[in-house]
């Protein structure tokens, strides 16, 4: 999931720990789940949030997402989400973090220099995010609290650039958190009648 962030960097460090908080809070109510593991980048201007969790943490997490959008001093103004798995067997993190990012340059970055402006379909924008994601997986599970800023000053090739988030917020082809919710975990509207016969018309 990628999201706007109007607020400024001494913002962000209480908006990670109050996911944190939240995390744990969530998994305490569902002691039978298998937990939420993942990592969330928090960049100036916008964030990352990757969630590896049951399709009903998943649930949980998004309608609880959509409460906080809708308080007035909420810090997250849009939302997309950007990719869907459901294998739980391929987890990627052994716990949940998140990381204070700066406002490093985009244009030296190789994943930027990769998508020219014919190139910047829907499909590019999200291999830009999973590819670079999955190499700084090896990285980041390293450390126990929290990865150095030198592991990706070294590796520019495995930091996800603000600019794709950004152009990733824009597409119309991706579903906020409330699309996505009610297109795949609210009921059906089925009309009772539907499927129905009228015997009359056989006679």
């Amino acid at each position: 999931m990628v999201a706007r962030l109007p607020c400024d960097p001494a913002d962000r460090t209480e908006l990670g720990a109050s996911y944190e908080n939240f995390n744990v809070h969530l998994s305490k109510q569902h002691m039978w789940d298998q937990g939420i593991t993942g990592l969330l980048l928090m960049y100036p201007t916008c964030l990352l949030h990757v969630i590896e969790a049951s399709e009903h943490m998943l649930s949980c997490f998004l309608k609880d997402f959509q409460a906080v959008q809708q308080q007035p001093d909420c810090s997250q103004l849009e939302a997309k989400i950007v990719f869907v798995g459901h294998n739980l067997e391929g987890r990627q993190f052994q716990q949940w973090r998140y990381e204070v990012m700066n406002a490093g340059p985009d244009d030296g970055n190789p994943v930027v220099r990769r998508l020219d402006e014919d190139e910047d379909s829907i499909e590019s924008l999200v291999c830009s995010v999973l590819t670079p994601l999955q190499n700084l997986v090896p990285h980041v599970e390293t450390f126990d609290k929290a990865f150095p800023g030198s592991i990706l000053d070294e590796n520019q090739e495995i930091l996800i650039p603000a600019v794709i988030l950004e152009m990733l917020l824009g597409r119309d082809e991706l579903l906020s958190p409330q699309q996505y919710h009610q297109m795949y975990h609210n009921p059906l509207n089925i009309n009772p009648e539907y499927g129905q016969v009228n015997l009359r018309y056989f006679f």
